[in-house]
């Protein structure tokens, strides 16, 4: 008895496979393997709609009266226009303003790019996304719906292999986001300490966690050593960054969550639902 699907035209590989075992069900798991896909896609859903929209939305970005700004606007580059208000005001364009501004021009438009390609070539969001965008494959035991993969060797996956370049830009602007972050304990009468500082330098302590826990950067300190011996600090710094590397996946959940999160708190800060709650200053 013959496989009855093994004769398909351009399918001999997986379930279409003439050497696999002639039964007719695809998968032989009888667990919800599903579940975890699911819950992925929903989770990168969720960031790139809200993403998308904030990003584009160009407004309730910056809290003057905090010197918050969101890292979605950051660095903000659009000149401003003081008769429509449109645009970044002197306070949150800490580097100078040079974009025009349009609708379909992110304010931040220098960083996003950089900052999403970044996060497309990490090593783990690689790792999801192939697995459940792309289903190659969606799980263990689990066939590809396709016959034929290439790997990162053609266009586009091979844009992968630019990732250590991505973590450079991104170094930068952790850099920047920093700086925002320093810059928001300036209040109107001096120093200021408020709810709002705790958001900033939450997302940017994680923000430079989940970036020195990459690949990238553990290549970096240490990939091309030949004698551990006789580089003790930078070994040291190997060691440090390969322990937070471990943890690279969920912090790279934790940092869609706290920029979402930094983001909105802005936000409501900015189109004044409530004020922000000051401890010191």
């Amino acid at each position: 008895m013959s496989a009855p699907t093994a004769n398909r035209p351009g399918q001999g590989s997986g379930v279409f496979s003439p050497t696999r075992a002639a039964i007719s069900q695809r998968t032989l798991r009888t667990d919800a393997w599903w579940n975890s896909p699911i819950r992925i896609d929903l989770g990168f859903a969720a960031f790139i709609i809200y993403a998308t929209v904030r990003a584009f939305m160009q407004k309730w970005f910056y809290a003057p009266e905090y010197h918050y700004l969101t890292p979605f606007y950051s660095p903000c580059l659009v000149k401003y226009d003081e008769a429509t208000g449109s645009g970044c005001p002197a306070g949150a364009a800490h580097f100078g303003t040079f974009l025009p501004d349009v609708w379909w021009l992110p304010y931040a438009a220098l960083s996003l790019p950089f900052l999403l390609l970044f996060r497309l070539t990490c090593y783990y969001y690689r790792g999801a996304y192939y697995r459940t965008v792309w289903q190659s494959p969606t799980a263990c035991a689990v066939p590809e719906p396709r016959a034929a993969y290439t790997g990162e060797t053609k266009l586009p996956l091979i844009i992968q292999n630019s990732h250590r370049y991505f973590f450079y830009v991104a170094v930068l602007i952790s850099l920047i986001n920093s700086y925002d972050a320093i810059v928001a304990f300036h209040g109107p009468n001096g120093f200021r300490f408020g709810l709002g500082n705790v958001v900033l330098l939450g997302n940017v302590i994680m923000l430079w966690v989940y970036t020195v826990s990459c690949h990238s950067c553990r290549h970096v300190t240490g990939g091309r050593l030949k004698h551990f011996s006789k580089h003790p600090i930078r070994y040291w710094i190997w060691t440090q960054v390969s322990r937070l590397n471990t943890r690279h996946k969920q912090y790279a959940w934790i940092t869609l969550g706290t920029l979402m999160l930094t983001d909105f708190y802005v936000m409501a800060l900015a189109a004044n639902w409530f004020p922000d709650p000051t401890f010191i200053g």
